[in-house]
């Protein structure tokens, strides 16, 4: 039959469970925002709900995600506009572009003409209703460009690669006239 248990023999009264693994907390999504062109670089960022109006100037890479009625003049960086960015150009009339700079990235919208020394990037969804000067341009499937385009090439002329090559047989180049002032006396 069943065999009864001797009574000296302990039982812990609690035997702990151990605490069940929890997940870690979840990591936060990617930022959206494009990087700086190189690690280690700062960069300027203008969120949603700021509204800017008057003209930005400096020297660090600007990332706008707000609205902007004026000027952007970044000449060595880039500037990118953020898919919930609007810039408008100044309505004051004065000439010259609305955004000024190395690079310009645009994944919202901006109203007015772009200079840029190396390229023009518009991104899918972006939107431009401006001229654009620049050396180089990319435009994305499904990006809006009213405007026009001023492919700016190299100033300098290209130098002969060798004494051979601007020997008396080559033609002459033509070279352009020195500008001289010329005073008339009646």
């Amino acid at each position: 039959m069943w065999k009864q248990k001797p009574e000296n023999v302990s039982v812990p009264a609690f035997v702990p469970i151990p605490e069940p693994v929890r997940p870690a907390a979840p990591l936060p999504a990617a930022d959206a925002r494009p990087r700086a062109a190189f690690a280690g670089s700062d960069q300027t960022s203008l969120n949603k709900g700021i509204v800017v109006k008057g003209h930005i100037s400096g020297t660090d890479p600007l990332f706008i995600d707000c609205t902007v009625e004026g000027t952007i003049s970044i000449p060595g960086e880039r500037v990118t506009i953020g898919k919930n960015g609007h810039v408008i150009a100044a309505k004051s009339g004065e000439p010259g572009p609305c955004i000024t700079a190395r690079e310009i990235v645009i994944l919202g919208s901006v109203t007015g003409s772009v200079f840029a020394s190396d390229r023009v990037d518009l991104r899918a969804q972006a939107s431009l209703a401006g001229d654009v000067s620049t050396a180089r341009v990319s435009i994305e499937d499904g990006a809006y460009f009213r405007g026009g385009i001023d492919i700016r090439r190299d100033q300098k002329p290209a130098q002969p690669a060798t004494a051979e090559a601007s020997s008396a047989d080559a033609p002459a180049e033509a070279q352009p006239a020195e500008a001289v002032e010329v005073q008339l006396s009646l």
